[in-house]
């Protein structure tokens, strides 16, 4: 009796420890890279401009005088380091441009927008320089993650992975198969599955974040403390030891 005791015992402790534990393959990333050293194309994103933007331009010549009516600036004239007022891009994808009017920006790039401006120019001003800035890219990062939160992007450009990086990295028990990724975009909103597991990854059209962008990291159903790589698996098998050893002994 004592002996099936003894094996229902230990039968129990070993299924206990054996669910405890969780592959490695459900929270290491870009498991399928083959070989050593790859190599693969890719495109340079440039992030295109859209409502609710907020853009800097900057307007320079070799006149400095001839360019400051096209140039917006927050204080006065001779004040000092003078910070330039941003345009708002409104609703039908326009700011309101100065001596120029309205122009049409939504859909171009910066780079795209400051040759457009410069062509505008050329009536005005000689040989005229324009640097456009999108100063509100912002991208949100929630769920399963260490430091969940908004964070505007100076460069104007961020991958997932650097996105992920920015909030603190997920969480063990973020679910990195189904990590969500919510864009809207020309009014319409969607929603894209993203495998952080997978190389593909990287060649993905949703690689790099758009202005605005939402990841969410949601729960996996495996506990944090049942992980196969958490901090208390030595805990684990420590107990279910000690416990064997001690149910060996009673029944001798």
């Amino acid at each position: 009796m004592k002996k099936q005791y003894y094996k229902i015992f230990v039968t129990t402790g070993l299924f206990f420890f054996l669910t405890s534990c969780v592959s490695s393959k459900k929270v290491l990333y870009f498991q399928d890279n083959e070989t050593p050293i790859s190599k693969e194309n890719f495109q340079i994103f440039e992030p295109s401009i859209g409502p609710d933007d907020l853009l800097t331009i900057n307007i320079a010549t070799i006149d400095t005088e001839a360019a400051l009516p096209f140039n917006l600036y927050e204080g006065m004239q001779g004040a000092g380091s003078l910070k330039p007022l941003p345009y708002l891009v409104n609703k039908r994808g326009e700011i309101d441009f100065p001596v120029i009017g309205t122009i049409k920006v939504a859909g171009f790039t910066t780079d795209e927008l400051s040759e457009r401006i410069k062509t505008l120019l050329k009536d005005y001003l000689i040989k005229p320089t324009v640097n456009v800035k999108l100063v509100n890219f912002k991208v949100t990062v929630m769920g399963a993650v260490k430091k969940p939160g908004s964070y505007t992007i100076s460069s104007e450009r961020i991958t997932i992975i650097e996105a992920l990086g920015l909030a603190g990295d997920l969480e063990l028990q973020g679910n990195r198969k189904t990590v969500l990724l919510v864009r809207e975009k020309e009014g319409e909103r969607i929603y894209v599955t993203i495998d952080l597991t997978n190389k593909k990854l990287f060649s993905s059209p949703y690689y790099y974040l758009a202005q605005n962008d939402v990841l969410y990291v949601a729960p996996n159903k495996v506990k944090i403390n049942s992980s196969g790589v958490g901090s208390n698996t030595g805990v684990v098998i420590s107990s279910i030891s000690i416990l064997i050893t001690l149910v060996a002994l009673l029944i001798k």
